[in-house]
């Protein structure tokens, strides 16, 4: 995100960043390396605010994704975004499919 996080001292620099902004907010994929040259994932969420005199900050979350844990994580995010596609579109059959309950084949000869 900013190119450069500082942890124990030591400069670690991006290896590669992806920025996605979505709405008023905006992710942030970052490589970065452990001392031991090992690359693990930041995901970071930026988010601006104002306070009650107009300034403006960024708020931000941030997550840290090692590289042992990227499959489980990977599965995790995909079964719930496949609950979440499949409900939805359950969801929208079943209003679709309401709006046919009321209609009669008496309806139908008028």
């Amino acid at each position: 995100m900013e190119g450069y996080e500082k942890k124990d001292g030591i400069d670690r620099e991006d290896i590669f960043s992806k920025a996605v902004r979505a709405g008023k907010r905006t992710y942030f994929f970052d490589v970065k390396a452990t001392k031991k040259n090992d690359y693990y994932l930041t995901i970071t969420e930026s988010k601006k605010k104002f306070d009650s005199e107009g300034n403006f900050h960024y708020e931000k979350h941030k997550l840290f994704l090692y590289k042992e844990d990227f499959d489980k994580f990977s599965d995790g995010l995909e079964d719930v975004i496949n609950f979440i596609r499949t409900e939805k579109q359950q969801k929208e059959i079943e209003i679709d499919e309401s709006k046919f309950t009321d209609i009669s084949f008496e309806d139908l000869d008028k």
